[in-house]
């Protein structure tokens, strides 16, 4: 595949719930870069990151930030291709809800995706559902991974089922 996915985050703190969408992309054979880039603290970095994006092959990037959560919305607003945003319950939030809210409202012409409060995971397929509009092979793999969630639940009923009948 040419193209790739980069998952940001706004600190290191984010790592345990950014990784799950390292682990969905790497499970799907989706490469991608992972790094740190803080729209506070490293704001210049965040402007390198989106705008040179496209030219290291990055068609969809993954954003996650807690608290004021401005990485997604920023990003977005430096770069053509899709972002999605991770709101991050981190240890300066507000139970999460700050970060789903400056994610969720951007304005009109700065859309940015937004998954669940730490959804990453769903933020890793929602990328390679978007890179596979262009690519059959990773559809494929894609409706594979979805088979073994259906059946992950079928293989629950007869278990849960067996309790109940105790």
């Amino acid at each position: 595949m040419k193209y790739k996915v980069g998952i940001i985050m706004g600190s290191k703190s984010d790592l345990p719930v950014m990784k799950q969408a390292a682990e969905v992309l790497e499970a799907l054979q989706v490469p991608f870069e992972i790094t740190v880039v803080s729209a506070h603290r490293t704001p210049e970095r965040m402007v390198e990151y989106a705008q040179s994006a496209i030219s290291r092959d990055i068609r969809v990037i993954i954003a996650g930030a807690g608290g004021a959560a401005h990485l997604p919305g920023m990003t977005a607003s430096l770069t053509p291709i899709p972002v999605i945003g991770v709101p991050v319950k981190s240890s300066n939030s507000i139970d999460g809800w700050d970060s789903v809210l400056s994610i969720l409202q951007m304005p009109g012409g700065v859309p940015v995706a937004t998954v669940a409060l730490d959804g990453a995971k769903n933020a890793g397929i929602l990328a390679a559902q978007i890179l596979s509009v262009a690519d059959d092979e990773l559809l494929k793999r894609i409706s594979n991974y979805k088979e073994e969630l259906k059946k992950a639940v079928f293989d629950s009923i007869d278990e849960v089922e067996k309790h109940a009948r105790k």
